[in-house]
């Protein structure tokens, strides 16, 4: 089952990391009976309840499967989907653990999925489910501010979590701090300005970091920047949207070729990702849009600079990855390399900017977020106003002195104080940039770490390994 690959391939890539963090200094570090512990989830749960639904009566399942409470709450997504299994939840938990770890986000890691086709009900009766599904998890504690917070994930989105915490918040009407149990919600319902393109925008600061990086761009073949790279983009849902609009708008990058579920588009000129994008929304498909090809996954063989699978895992994999000719793959979606690919991809020269670091800016951004409700304020709104004042005075200062005006332009920019939004952008371009130095400082140390996959792994091990040391384990 593909669910058992990508818990094997998480699970491999651990490993390796491990062999570097036995000993440090001469002293044990990781012991095999340690390094177990971490690499096992600690915990899944699985849920069934029925709901009333069209006369009847249908039973539902669902999972939350916690990994790593070494630091709580834990945080990960709920998908909905009909492949959703144990494995595959078990799988993502890890990788929430070592993806919070990397990014200093001080959450464990877990995940969630209910096992449903979101196309063969009506949003009302999704509702129902989704309230339903919640109960289930308040029982166990499986969703709760301060233990465990679920966010979107594929099938789920702000009104799902809307939803969620409602329902939390029904059932414990007391709890001051009830909207902070989920995570991705909608502005008007407790969530922040800049989540919906979070991880999108992450996947555009991680390639903007690698792309500046003088080193690391030279063993990729390429030219620094990101202006006119060629991208292929897999998948145009949340992430591989805003992650070509944003290279697209920002960086003067190219997206060359869209690869969806019924085909794909191809433009050497370059897409319009935004007129793509609403043709996708407003027809369910991407066929009849100019450059339409029936074409699948080989669409991920063709050439181009940068290749971003966004859709879901092992889409490449030791059948195609010698096929691979993208000189940088960023892993926008969880898992979308299996470990043998990995291998052959690595023996090609190719880089590889992994998953636990790309993705992260939801996670970041989620933790903003959490931090917004626990506080009961909107980021800025003591200091915006603050801020304006100042600059304001500081350019009447400047003109004062001179006696010359301040450039129009330059002094409408200046005098804006910063928003809810300015500042979730802000923080996190500051995690993607500061996580890639020190993931590329390793890589490139006298360690002879194989590749970024690996470096950003020991980095994340070695700081829950520290977590659980100060448990007193």
């Amino acid at each position: 089952m593909a669910s058992d690959e990508f818990l094997k391939s998480i699970e491999v890539n651990f490993q390796k990391a491990t062999k570097y963090l036995q000993k440090i200094n001469g002293e044990e570090f990781l012991p095999d009976d340690l390094a177990n512990q971490i690499m096992m989830a600690n915990a899944t749960y699985v849920v069934r309840f029925g709901v009333r639904l069209r006369g009847k009566i249908f039973t539902f399942t669902g999972y939350r499967s916690v990994h790593s409470d070494h630091f709580e709450p834990v945080k990960g997504g709920i998908r909905y989907d009909v492949l959703v299994d144990q494995k595959e939840v078990e799988a993502l938990a890890a990788l929430m653990t070592y993806k919070c770890a990397l990014v200093e986000v001080p959450f464990g890691g877990a995940k969630g999925g209910l096992i449903i086709n979101i196309k063969e009900w009506k949003p009302e009766e999704l509702e129902k489910i989704t309230r339903r599904f919640t109960q289930e998890l308040a029982k166990r504690d499986l969703i709760h501010p301060s233990q465990n917070v679920p966010a979107p994930d594929v099938g789920t989105g702000e009104r799902e979590m809307a939803w969620m915490a409602d329902e939390f918040r029904r059932l414990n009407p007391t709890d001051l701090n009830a909207w902070a149990c989920v995570t991705g919600k909608p502005v008007n319902k407790g969530g922040i300005s800049g989540r919906t393109e979070a991880t999108g925008r992450g996947v555009k600061y991680a390639l903007k970091a690698f792309f500046e990086n003088d080193v690391d761009v030279k063993k990729s073949g390429l030219q620094k920047g990101l202006k006119g790279k060629r991208i292929i983009v897999q998948g145009l849902g949340n992430v591989g949207y805003y992650a070509a609009y944003f290279l697209s708008i920002e960086d003067n990058a190219i997206i060359t070729h869209v690869i969806e579920r019924d085909g794909a588009i191809i433009n050497e000129e370059g897409i319009d990702i935004r007129s793509l994008k609403s043709y996708l929304t407003s027809n369910g498909t991407i066929k009849g849009y100019k450059g339409f090809v029936e074409s699948g996954p080989e669409v991920l063989e063709e050439k181009a600079d940068i290749l971003i699978p966004a859709a879901m895992e092992l889409v490449i994999h030791k059948d195609n990855a010698e096929r691979i000719q993208s000189s940088v793959i960023i892993e926008a979606a969880n898992g979308p390399v299996s470990s043998e690919a990995d291998d052959i991809l690595r023996e090609k020269g190719k880089i590889i900017i992994p998953d636990l670091y790309a993705n992260a800016g939801g996670v970041t951004v989620s933790y903003f977020e959490w931090i917004k409700n626990l506080g009961r304020i909107r980021l800025g709104r003591l200091q915006r106003r603050a801020q304006e004042s100042q600059m304001s005075n500081l350019i009447h200062g400047i003109e004062a002195m001179t006696g010359k005006n301040f450039p129009a332009g330059f002094k409408s920019r200046s005098v804006q104080g910063l928003s809810e939004r300015d500042l979730v952008y802000s923080g996190l371009e500051d995690t993607m940039t500061e996580t890639y130095e020190s993931i590329s400082e390793l890589w490139n140390s006298e360690f002879d770490i194989p590749d970024l996959r690996t470096a950003a792994m020991i980095i994340a091990v070695k700081r829950v390994v520290q977590s659980y040391s100060s448990m007193g384990i």
